[in-house]
């Protein structure tokens, strides 16, 4: 069993991650604003203030996309079939897709999906 991650940096391709997700069996996907780390601390911490420089052009919000799938062969169907809707991670500033092997889950199985 895998955690497969997707941070997607491009909000305007949610709603077709998630319709590809649905469409290849990944039903209980959990979604999440997230803030990256860099543009945080270049502006809201003084002493990083020198870094706003390399910031430019990077997007402080993306979406966190995160699903327990059985395996990890899975990503390629998602990134081959979000190509068909002119999503493509291998181009620089969309996001970037990843899994984690999960060793123990505890909790009731219906409340996760698989």
């Amino acid at each position: 069993m895998h955690l497969l991650i997707i941070v997607l940096n491009e909000e305007k391709f949610l709603e077709d991650v998630l319709s590809v997700l649905v469409e290849l069996g990944v039903t209980g996907a959990n979604v999440c604003d997230v803030r990256s780390m860099g543009p945080m601390l270049a502006y809201d911490v003084p002493i990083f203030a020198g870094l706003r420089d390399q910031m430019e052009g990077r997007r402080p919000y993306a979406k966190m996309i995160f699903a327990l799938v059985q395996n990890d062969g899975i990503v390629e169907e998602i990134v081959s079939t979000l190509k068909d809707v002119e999503l493509d991670f291998e181009e620089p500033g969309t996001g970037f897709v990843f899994t984690v092997s999960v060793g123990k889950i505890i909790g009731k199985e219906k409340d996760f999906e698989l």
